[in-house]
């Protein structure tokens, strides 16, 4: 999933922004703890978050990812 969202985050420069969360560091399982709370049940991992929504638990292909982006960033 890391790889593909590279990929597409290239093309978007510095239009976005994006971080790996690695749920092995304590700061990363705090975040994990916290997003799995408001979702009333564990994330998936891995997973895809935009603007605190759940948007991909499965790797999406890069179109996929790419159009979603597009979708978030006309909403915001």
């Amino acid at each position: 999933m890391t790889r593909v969202v590279e990929t597409v985050a290239a093309e978007y420069g510095d239009r976005l922004n994006w971080e790996k969360i690695v749920t092995k560091d304590l700061a990363g399982a705090k975040r994990y703890q916290d997003f799995s709370k408001s979702l009333g049940r564990p994330a998936p991992v891995p997973c895809i978050v935009i603007e605190g929504e759940l948007v991909f638990d499965a790797t999406p292909s890069t179109e996929a990812l790419k159009a979603c982006i597009d979708r978030f960033c006309k909403t915001s």
